[in-house]
This record gives C-alpha cells, structure tokens and sequence, in this order.
C-alpha cells in the first residue's frame, strides 16, 4: 500500500523531472516542457523506499521516469542521486534514478514477471480511509509457479532508448521511451485514459546458459 500525505514537496516531482531528463542521453529531443501523464507506484517489501514510476511527454515523445524515494542516502549510489527533496510531512528524501536503485529494479523485476506488486494508493481524510486510484494502469505476467530470484541485477548498458539489466539467469529491458506494442511474452505494459493501445515499459528474458 501506498499511502498518500497531505503535504508542500520541494521542489516539486514535476519541477524534479523537468529539471533533470534533459540531462540524460534518453531525454528529450529539443528544449520545451514537460507534460505529466501520471504514475505508478510498487510496494516496497520493508516499508521504507518509495518508488514510483512517472509518465511523461516532452517533444512529442513518451518517457518513463522511474523514481525512488529514500529516507537517507544510498551507499554507493551518488551517481544516481537526482536531487535532495524536502517532503513537509516525511522530512528530507534523497530522490534516486529507479533503474540505477536495487529496490525498484528488485520490483520491476517481480512485478514484470508476475503482474502482482503495484502499490494499491490510499489517503486519510478526515478520519477515513479513501482510495487514490492510480491514473496509470499496468498489466504484467507471463512467468510460470517456478520460484525464481529477481534480485542481483546489473546495470549492462544504458543508451537513448532502453535500460538493460541482467542477473545470473534473466536480462532485464526498460524502455526509457516507451512505445505502443504487443504485451511481451514475459514484461510489462501500460495504458492511461488517451492511450488505447498499450506501450511496453520492460521485458525480462531468460539467458541462455
């Protein structure tokens, strides 16, 4: 579950991202702005690490923009440390490239493969609970009962287009820009209220050995 809070973010996630994808070499194409589509969140298994994947335009173009949230820095991580952002109601969150943080990947990973895993958005309002409906909508699956590790990924290559990750035993692509198409055999597919056709967001494959 994801809980919502009513809080001031600075800066901003829009502003964040706005800011910092036109530094990445899978960024947009000419200067212009930005325009959110929406996003997805994952579960983190602990309980500490936000994770959410963003939705956006710029130049024509769809982009994903994975983002994690960490309550303090992450080892060894300074390469992929965004922005220091500070949260009214949680403090100050180091704000993490997803694909570049074990835990999303971890999740990317799980949720790829299963369909199961997308954080469930609730918010307390005047002493109830309400539902946050998520303004993306992903679909996953593909992998059998077999239990399998999706932990040990390593970044393999990164270039304009797509992410690649491999573990001892599956490759892992992220489509940076992500493009209408088939759902993969094993990966995962989003739509959102103007998109009919699904674009893919990743595909894992298993190695060969």
């Amino acid at each position: 579950m994801a809980r919502f809070h009513a809080a001031t973010i600075t800066p901003t996630k829009s502003e964040l991202i706005a800011d910092w994808i036109p530094t990445q070499s899978w960024g947009p194409d000419a200067p212009g702005g930005v325009e959110v589509i929406g996003a997805f969140r994952f579960d983190d298994p602990d309980g500490r690490v936000g994770m959410e994947t963003h939705l956006v335009t710029a130049g024509g173009v769809t982009m994903q923009v994975p983002l994690t949230y960490r309550d303090e820095p992450l080892d060894g991580a300074d390469a992929a440390l965004i922005t220091e952002m500070h949260h009214s109601a949680l403090g100050n969150r180091w704000v993490y490239d997803g694909l570049r943080d074990p835990m999303f990947v971890l999740m990317l990973a799980g949720v790829a493969m299963t369909g199961q895993g997308e954080a469930l958005g609730m918010a307390m309002y005047e002493g109830r609970w309400y539902i946050a409906p998520t303004d993306v909508r992903i679909h996953g699956g593909g992998w059998g009962q077999e239990r399998v590790p999706v932990d040990g990924f390593e970044l393999a290559s990164d270039d304009a287009t797509a992410s690649v990750l491999r573990n001892d035993r599956f490759e892992l692509i992220a489509h940076r820009r992500p493009v209408a198409g088939p759902q993969p055999p094993i990966g995962l597919t989003a739509m959102w209220e103007g998109q009919s056709d699904p674009v893919v967001l990743a595909e894992v494959r298993e190695r060969q050995r």
